[in-house]
């Protein structure tokens, strides 16, 4: 196809020719015989956004799940009215997402049969790493005598029944945002869990499975941690190691310090980056994948809990970049909003709910902020260029408008490979 009168972010107007990759970008290209054209009218082109960060069964799920935040959620009488009215499965659960302990304190499989004492409910907590189940909902699963109901995410001693997530639902809201392109970071999955997302999607679908670790506080051990590494790199696959804490961070440097990089090794998150710890995060040469737009979501109650002190170090980006670490953005869906210019407007402004700046030194502009959620690693941004992946985002507005704005609205078509998959 031809998109003639497009202009790139740097403001040069030009025609462009894709196919599956792209042909040939100048001004007055000559449409082929029986060539698909297509008219930017003076509005921004840029690469295809890539989300770095997401799980896409979890997020088309959450799109038929109750949300059960602080934002949503003031106290437990407040909890049983939400739970109560909240859509079932077709077996009869009901999936809830989103909690933190400042909406009604915290939660085990008493508290909760205390709000919903007979359907079987599962909460999941808003860091995606565990999930709360009610008294029926134990007995469904067979742990009828658990103790708490609280259960890790990646404890494979027990399994939340099957669901089929609206994935095709998920790619089309992620076509209307210019999203080309994905990362999953589903720790776990099997072969034919990641042909099957691939197939689905009309995004290109990269997973970091089998490389991807989450990090506990609890259970940091070293030398274990290093030999999993170790045998990973020796296999050919590069690691992702999920860091949301200090002390995650500091064990997982040493880890890969100590059993030797792999050129594809990543922090997943980075959530807190002492400055003691930037110097170290630098010499090492790992690419970090962060989400700014945490400070968006939920940057008020890191006000609260986090001391004055510390906000510095919460969700860097301008300091890792000003250190030559190579730097991905990404929304974490859904556990983040999985509006890639929402998260793109965070890192830039960086203001809490409250409208209070979080981190300002940490702000960084927008053309960064919308360079960093393209290209297919990080550090390594896309361009528009003849050669490159057939993968663009038509915007509506110019240049200035856009990066003024960083808004979803303003996308007019998403094409991939050479292929328009949504047109406003």
């Amino acid at each position: 196809m031809l998109i003639r009168r497009a202009v790139l972010l740097d403001g040069t107007e030009t025609d462009i020719r894709v196919e599956e990759q792209i042909v040939d970008v100048a001004p007055g290209l000559a449409a082929a015989p029986g060539e698909v054209e297509y008219d930017a009218a003076g509005g921004t082109v840029v690469p295809g956004l890539n989300d770095h960060h997401l799980h896409l069964r979890a997020a088309a799920a959450a799109v038929h799940s109750v949300r059960v935040g602080p934002e949503h959620v003031r106290d437990r009488s407040s909890l049983a009215a939400i739970l109560a009215t909240a859509a079932r499965s077709d077996d009869g659960w009901v999936r809830a997402i989103g909690y933190h302990d400042s909406a009604a304190g915290p939660l085990d499989r008493h508290a909760l049969d205390g709000v919903a004492p007979t359907v079987p409910v599962r909460i999941q907590h808003r860091s995606g790493v565990q999930w709360t189940l009610n008294t029926p909902a134990l007995i469904r699963v067979g742990l009828a005598e658990h103790p708490t109901g609280i259960l890790r995410s990646s404890d494979p001693s027990w399994a939340l029944p099957p669901s089929e997530p609206g994935l095709a639902e998920l790619s089309v809201q992620l076509c209307r945002y210019g999203v080309t392109g994905v990362t999953d970071a589903t720790p776990d999955l099997g072969a034919g869990d990641i042909t099957e997302l691939q197939q689905r999607m009309r995004q290109t679908v990269r997973c970091l499975a089998p490389g991807k670790r989450i990090l506990h506080d609890d259970e940091l051990d070293l030398d274990a941690l290093t030999r999993w590494i170790r045998h990973s790199h020796s296999v050919g696959v590069p690691v992702a190691l999920h860091c949301v804490t200090a002390p995650q961070l500091v064990v997982g440097l040493e880890a890969i310090r100590a059993a030797g990089r792999h050129p594809l090794d990543r922090i997943e998150h980075a959530a807190v980056v002492p400055d003691g710890t930037l110097a170290d995060l630098a010499a090492s040469g790992i690419a970090v994948v962060t989400q700014p737009n945490f400070v968006a979501e939920r940057g008020d109650q890191y006000l609260v809990e986090v001391p004055e002190t510390e906000h510095h170090e919460l969700w860097r980006v301008a300091s890792l970049l000003s250190a030559g670490i190579p730097v991905a953005l990404s929304t974490d869906a859904p556990f983040g909003n999985a509006d890639p210019w929402a998260a793109m407007r965070a890192a830039v402004h960086r203001r809490t709910p409250s409208d209070i700046v979080l981190g300002p030194a940490e702000c960084v502009s927008a053309a960064t902020a919308l360079r960093l959620f393209t290209g297919n690693r990080p550090g390594h941004p896309a361009r528009i260029e003849a050669g490159t992946a057939g993968d663009l985002c038509i915007l509506t507005a110019p240049p200035a408008e856009t990066l003024a704005e960083l808004d979803a609205g303003a996308v007019a078509a998403t094409v991939i490979g050479g292929e328009v998959v949504y047109e406003r």
